[in-house]
């Protein structure tokens, strides 16, 4: 197994998610590039790429078809520009210290992909021998059926290809349906060629794995990934109670239960990636449209273990999430966010989470969290339920005068109260803290047996 990046360095990553078709007016790397700056001052690490290359015309979807249809793995797609374009773009990006995550689709092709024309039967096949999907939604493409010497051979000689090319870690699609061993010689191979590569798996959410396996097809659970490799996964495995409880169809209690039994069953030393929204998902101001609402469920996301996903135009406030099938600019009407982003991304790189331990404490009338270290300590209060402003709440705090990491006010304590927010606060505490976690009744059942 590769050596896998530490729990502390992959828990304060800031990634940056990026559709080139649409981030700017013309959909090409000249308009990320002129981005960039902008883009680093936010406080973000990784810029992802979702697909850079040339996507299918059979069965496509909408005008310009999705760029998880996917032709040929080792060419660019020429609306974007040209490959040198892109190494160009990548050096960039590295000059001004950023590195660069490519998505990497190994679940499927389109079908007039490259590899289908030359090895057809590197594919599912029908009883006709016709080249199918197992996921019969997904009509645009067709599933590369692993296990085989070739393929492997094929896949990873791609990845190779790219990392010579200077490419610094990748984002690998529908990971949990791909088999775990493919994924270790993967990272394997990877990391003697350039060591020091991050692996983020889009894991699925764990009612479909479960679905596939009761229909005997192939999927693999987060841990199992984590075992192959991976460095960061997705928080898909919750994600259906955030949604939830961001639109109050379920107790925010429930979904902090979840984080804590998701903490639970993780491999030791191992984290996820958070997030509020993403390309396959909407945007957190469609979802929270209270817009203190969204902020607090963003600062909340920020404050859990784990790297944190920015999907370019949130930073803009944007509430509709751009298509994968057309062209669909980001309206980047300002960037309102922007302050709490960069904020956020600092706090990411605060010594008190590489340093301390994460509690959750309070679930209403707002969640409230700490990170408790050896020389100081962090304290949240996360108005998601939308109750802030002119209340004011119990917590666990010392009095006296504490300031807020999100907008360098100072909140006041008195007898063990303080305002309850608008959205969100987060406290600097230099005095030795004590809290006591929050309860859990299906996880601590146990504790209470004789």
């Amino acid at each position: 197994m590769h050596a896998t990046v530490t729990a502390t360095r992959a828990a304060n990553l800031v990634i940056y998610e990026i559709f080139v078709r649409n981030h700017g007016p013309n959909g090409t790397f000249a308009d990320v590039e002129a981005d960039l700056e902008r883009i680093r001052a936010l406080g973000v690490d990784i810029v992802w790429f979702m697909p850079i290359h040339p996507i299918g015309a059979i069965a496509r979807k909408g005008s310009q078809g999705s760029p998880y249809a996917i032709t040929d793995y080792r060419a660019v797609n020429p609306a974007y520009g040209t490959r040198e374009d892109f190494a160009r773009l990548v050096e960039r990006i590295q000059a001004l210290g950023m590195r660069v995550m490519m998505d990497v689709v190994y679940n499927h092709t389109a079908h007039d992909s490259r590899l289908v024309a030359e090895h057809p039967e590197f594919f599912h096949q029908d009883a006709a021998g016709r080249p199918v999907t197992t996921v019969p939604e997904w009509t645009d493409v067709i599933d590369l059926r692993h296990g085989s010497p070739a393929l492997t051979e094929e896949l990873i000689a791609t990845l190779e290809s790219w990392v010579d090319l200077g490419v610094d870690g990748f984002r690998c699609d529908v990971a949990s349906l791909i088999p775990p061993a493919f994924w270790q010689e993967a990272t394997d191979r990877i990391e003697a060629r350039r060591p020091g590569m991050v692996w983020l798996a889009e894991s699925v959410h764990a009612a479909w794995v479960g679905l596939r396996r009761a229909a005997g097809l192939p999927a693999w659970s987060d841990s199992e990934l984590y075992l192959a490799g991976f460095d960061l996964t997705y928080d898909y495995d919750i994600w259906p109670i955030f949604q939830a409880a961001v639109r109050g169809d379920a107790p925010v209690e429930r979904y902090l239960e979840a984080i804590r039994y998701q903490s639970c069953v993780l491999p030791t030393g191992h984290t996820k990636m958070r997030c509020v929204e993403n390309h396959d998902n909407l945007r957190i101001a469609r979802l929270a449209p209270d817009p203190a609402r969204g902020r607090a469920w963003t600062a909340f996301a920020a404050f859990q273990p784990g790297a944190l996903l920015l999907y370019a135009g949130q930073e803009s406030g944007a509430d509709h999430t751009p298509s994968l099938f057309v062209n669909d600019p980001i309206d980047w009407a300002g960037y309102p966010m922007t302050d709490l982003l960069t904020r956020l991304a600092r706090l990411k790189k605060d010594p008190v989470l590489a340093e301390g331990g994460f509690h959750l404490l309070a679930a209403e009338p707002a969640i409230q969290a700490a990170w408790l270290a050896p020389r100081s300590n962090l304290y949240g209060v996360f108005s998601v339920a939308g109750a802030g402003g002119g209340a004011s709440v119990d917590v666990q705090l010392p009095d006296g005068d504490h300031l807020d990491l999100l907008t360098d006010a100072v909140v006041t304590v008195r007898d063990g109260r303080m305002p309850l927010p608008a959205a969100a606060v987060i406290l600097r505490v230099e005095a030795p803290l004590t809290v006591t976690p929050l309860a859990f009744d299906l996880l601590d059942y146990a504790l209470t047996l004789p």
